[in-house]
């Protein structure tokens, strides 16, 4: 699988995960990616086998619980193409408040954001 765009990830912990939790939201987004990335999913029935917590919203968006499920991810998978979109990110607060069949990525939300204290 090819993820679409990993610096999304990387301007998350950077600009939206509080200053001391940003090694630990790091390192198990890095550990996703890189379990991600090494997958040959062919359908989501094979995406759960590897990823039993992750929530199947339809046949190409799913949800994966980052850190314990401390953080929600939701992204767009194409399996013909092995392409994962990551369209959103955020706490499990957040994820609370948007609908994920119709969240759309937004760029801003990455980059215009101040690091929380």
């Amino acid at each position: 699988m090819r993820a679409i765009a990993r610096g999304t990830l990387r301007l998350f912990v950077q600009n939206r995960v509080e200053k001391s939790l940003q090694a630990a939201v790091k390192g198990q987004l890095d550990a996703w990616y890189a379990e991600m990335a090494k997958a040959p999913w062919k359908n989501s029935a094979e995406l759960k086998k590897q990823f039993a917590s992750a929530s199947i919203v339809s046949s190409e968006r799913v949800v994966f619980n980052i850190k314990g499920n401390d953080y929600r991810l939701v992204a767009a998978i194409n399996y013909q193409f092995q392409i994962v979109l990551i369209i959103w990110i955020g706490t499990h607060k957040e994820y609370d408040k948007i609908s994920v069949e119709r969240v759309r990525y937004d760029k801003e939300r990455y980059t215009g954001s101040p690091n929380p204290k």
